[in-house]
């Protein structure tokens, strides 16, 4: 009897018969072997082996999922599924052909199952083996017979790729000789030294008080000195290497800042380390005192102040703070009401042109306490531009995603929904330093319509919007169409 392997060699060679590779013209068949073969060398798990077979079947050929499941299992299936890039069977293929890598690399950094990322490490090898033998025979020229000419994007494809599987695989050969070869066509784009072996001190979180939850991950208090920042499963070596550089520019121009002294593997996520030695979150120190809310309130007040009191320079190289804010209304509204997104965008586009730094996250899940002096993490979202923008985060934070569910702001802040409006409040009061309403409800507003962008965006990004996830919409489309109308400037 056939055993699995040789049973998915004849499958795909009868499957495969009569295709060749693009640039050599041999049989198709000796690529998915030669995945096998590669994956042979980091595991022998016969159903990723398998998969690395069978890998091209569905995008190549009349084979489809429902057929291997039923030949070789429900894994193998989904492993090889994970490779099978969607169809747009309307559309040219060079056209597509960003929107198809976006796509499934997403699936990629969102997979759990370590043979995905084996799979993918494997036929990328292959793949960047026979593009490097024709790019040392041919240049540049090589591009122009692809459905992607442009280099530039190609080089982001095998980039992408090498960072989403690198700490799990960084010590296989099969890392280093993608590594080598990326570096051979687009010299520099990884440092020489991921090419030797490298270990990441592994630390666990278990039993560890969470002290908060971000965007890009969970902050835990580590032991007596130090605190890990726990990055989601979707951040790669770069993302965490560029949140700490810029942190450390952040902390040289003066913004007061926890640096990180190291970079571990927590199980599969990445974790960088800070010594913040018997220090806390102020969301801790509001939840265990809600009376002495409006003291934090100065506090987190007069840091801002702190940090868009910092001038910063095209040198400095931080990203415009209005560029992530456009993205939002990209990224949400412009997909309901087109009018309407150019409108709010048009406001972002109006603001003048500031020069301040803009922490990006700024709440009090991100500002320790550390003898009585704030120091602020999560730097990943550090840029420039008008402090409406850092505003605008925070009425989201405290405010806005709490209205039709409060349960949602105390989860993330650990605090009752009452107490971050009141919060919000005595901040604004001490960052404007005033107790003018009329002064106080004018950047409300104007906040206000930056943070209902973003939630459309947050709601859409789900997939198609639920009924109810529907009603949060249109009511945000309402608020916004009455003051995109009464505004005239977002700035203060």
């Amino acid at each position: 009897m056939m055993n699995m392997l040789e049973e998915a060699i004849i499958y795909a060679t009868v499957l495969h018969q009569g295709k060749v590779r693009k640039f050599n013209g041999i049989p198709f068949i000796l690529h998915p072997m030669e995945v096998a073969q590669i994956l042979s060398t980091m595991t022998d798990d016969q159903e990723v082996i398998t998969a690395g077979i069978l890998h091209d079947v569905v995008e190549d050929t009349d084979g489809t999922l429902a057929e291997i499941e039923k030949r070789f299992g429900r894994r193998v299936a989904y492993l090889v599924s994970s490779e099978s890039e969607k169809k747009y069977p309307d559309e040219d293929r060079g056209a597509t052909w960003q929107r198809r890598k976006e796509e499934s690399i997403q699936v990629l950094k969102d997979s759990t199952d370590i043979g995905i990322k084996m799979l993918w490490l494997a036929d990328k090898l292959a793949n960047i083996r026979s593009l490097a033998r024709v790019y040392s025979e041919r240049g540049e020229v090589l591009w122009s017979s692809m459905h992607q000419s442009d280099p530039a994007m190609q080089c982001w494809y095998y980039r992408t790729i090498a960072e989403s599987v690198e700490l799990t695989l960084n010590k296989t050969g099969a890392f280093k000789e993608l590594i080598k070869h990326i570096n051979y066509i687009w010299p520099g784009t990884f440092d020489s030294d991921k090419t030797k072996y490298k270990k990441y001190r592994e630390v666990s979180v278990d039993g560890c008080l969470l002290l908060g939850r971000g965007a890009k991950g969970d902050v835990y208090r580590y032991d007596d000195e130090l605190v890990i920042k726990v990055f989601n499963q979707n951040n790669t070596y770069s993302d965490v290497e560029r949140e700490i550089s810029l942190s450390r520019k952040a902390f040289i121009l003066g913004m007061p800042t926890a640096i990180s002294f190291g970079i571990v593997s927590v199980g599969n996520r990445y974790g960088a380390m800070f010594e913040l030695v018997d220090s806390e979150t102020v969301s801790r120190f509001i939840a265990r005192a809600p009376g002495q809310t409006e003291v934090y309130a100065k506090i987190m007040a007069d840091l801002a102040l702190t940090i868009h009191g910092i001038d910063v320079t095209g040198e400095d190289a931080f990203p415009p703070a209005a560029e992530r804010i456009k993205s939002y209304i990209n990224g949400g509204l412009a997909y309901e009401n087109e009018a309407l997104a150019k409108k709010c965008a048009g406001f972002i586009d109006a603001l003048p042109d500031s020069e301040y730094l803009i922490h990006g996250d700024f709440h009090t899940g991100n500002v320790f306490l550390q003898s009585g002096e704030p120091l602020l993490i999560d730097m990943d979202r550090v840029s420039k531009g008008h402090p409406i923008i850092e505003l605008s985060d925070m009425y989201y934070f405290y405010v806005i995603l709490g209205e039709d569910d409060p349960a949602v702001v105390e989860d993330f802040m650990g605090f009752p929904y009452q107490t971050a409006v009141q919060f919000f409040e005595m901040f604004l009061k001490h960052y404007l330093n005033t107790d003018d309403e009329a002064r106080l409800s004018e950047v409300k507003e104007k906040a206000s319509l930056i943070g209902y962008a973003r939630l459309i965006r947050k709601l859409r990004r789900k997939g198609t919007p639920s009924e109810a996830d529907r009603k949060k919409i249109d009511l945000c489309i309402e608020k916004l169409e009455k003051l995109s109308g009464r505004l005239e400037t977002l700035a203060f």
